[in-house]
């Protein structure tokens, strides 16, 4: 038997904010919501997806990391977007430079890439 994947199911208080939020800021490439008006949606960017549900689900505030392959360069083009930084990439004595940005339902995403420390 084999993991195959895994997707996160953050609380949302407005699925359309945060299809929005994730694709225009984030640059995330698609979205899907279900429901009329929604109440789960998703967004997806290479093999990461985010799921999102309507006041259910989860907790404001919930932490999620992403490995991206160059966070300096995704951090400047969210910050042009506007996306609400909390800490600027630094290198952790973990092995990873990461950043901190938080999204419209107070969720903050630790983004990085692994490095090597001395």
């Amino acid at each position: 038997m084999r993991f195959e994947k895994s997707n996160p199911i953050l609380y949302s208080e407005d699925i359309e904010r945060s299809l929005r939020y994730y694709t225009e800021v984030l640059g995330f490439d698609e979205s899907w919501a279900w429901g009329d008006p929604p109440d789960f949606g998703g967004v997806v960017k290479d093999d990461v997806e985010i799921f999102f549900c309507l006041r259910n689900q989860g907790n404001l505030g919930t932490w999620l990391a992403l490995i991206v392959d160059d966070v300096d360069e995704y951090y400047e083009q969210i910050k042009e977007k506007g996306a609400k930084i909390l800490a600027p990439p630094l290198n952790q004595e973990w092995n990873i430079r990461e950043m901190y940005v938080e999204d419209p339902d107070g969720h903050v995403l630790r983004i990085g890439h692994r490095i090597e420390c001395d």
